[in-house]
């Protein structure tokens, strides 16, 4: 008696995931596709690329109807380490996304070295960034491959610095091939571990500007501090973007954006915000208190 209505049961619970799925399925492909950029030419020689980054006035809305980011302005000198800052939901990520294109903007520009990116292809500006995510990943290869990614001819001397760099160095000396071991998806690396793959992978690929997004929220304490020094090393001398919600990794920044409600409320370095005893001093005092 029972066991009809308990395949009836798990046979509803199928269905309701398979009609889950579906509907992400057809949304995914009723979306509009990109337009064509092939026409687009190279407007930035990637050799010479400053760093230099302007938000003028940027307005951007998910729903047209209601902004997210309001009237953004901002310029980024060459080198400067920017922070942003801020509640969840304040549209930090929602400003790099802008930044890559990843969504257009409602009105206003961005300017990198004084180029709108409106004029650049999708493919030209996403090639001038690194990115390193909150969320990690390694593919199943050998972990040279793990780093070196799909670049060639990377140099085995800068490789051994980089794993220096980046405190690789011991756990790689301690795997059976070295870097030639093969790494799976499920194996032994730890999250920190993957994360400095990550920061590897993205030293080897020695992109002009950077972005890291919350590149240290799933990781204790101590490892917070080797993947700290590690991106120190990343992010000297080029244009970053680093998104924190934990702020002991951005008080050396240069420039911090403290973003509530899409817009900028406050702008400084650590030692002025902290001064002026605003939103940023009171999420400080409140994660060290």
């Amino acid at each position: 008696f029972q066991e009809p209505l308990s395949q009836i049961g798990q046979a509803s619970s199928t269905i309701q995931l398979g009609t889950a799925a579906c509907n992400r399925v057809f949304t995914f492909l009723e979306q509009e596709e990109l337009p064509d950029e092939g026409e687009k030419k190279t407007l930035l020689d990637h050799n010479h690329i400053r760093g230099e980054v302007e938000f003028k006035d940027v307005c951007f809305g998910y729903d047209p109807k209601k902004l997210t980011i309001r009237n953004f302005s901002g310029k980024i000198k060459p080198g400067m380490k920017v922070a942003i800052i801020g509640p969840t939901g304040a549209g930090k990520t929602t400003l790099v996304n802008l930044l890559m294109r990843f969504y257009e903007i409602t009105s206003g520009d961005i300017l990198v070295d004084g180029v709108s990116i409106k004029k650049m292809s999708r493919h030209e500006l996403r090639e001038i960034f690194g990115m390193i995510l909150q969320e990690t990943w390694v593919i199943n290869d050998t972990l040279r491959e793990n780093i070196v990614y799909n670049l060639k001819n990377v140099d085995e001397n800068r490789l051994r610095e980089i794993l220096v760099e980046t405190n690789l160095s011991h756990y790689v000396d301690t795997l059976p091939q070295g870097l030639d071991t093969e790494i799976q998806k499920e194996s032994a690396l730890s999250a920190g571990q993957k994360q400095l793959v990550t920061i590897a992978r993205a030293m080897t690929e020695n992109a002009p500007m950077l972005i890291l997004d919350e590149a240290t929220s799933n990781v204790d304490t101590r490892t917070e501090i080797l993947i700290q020094k590690a991106m120190d090393s990343l992010t000297s001398g080029r244009t970053s973007f680093v998104i924190a919600h934990r702020l002991s990794t951005i008080k050396n920044a240069d420039l911090i954006f403290v973003m509530k409600d899409g817009n900028i409320v406050e702008t400084g370095n650590h030692d002025s915000l902290m001064e002026l005893g605003g939103l940023y001093s009171e999420i400080y005092n409140s994660q060290f208190n």
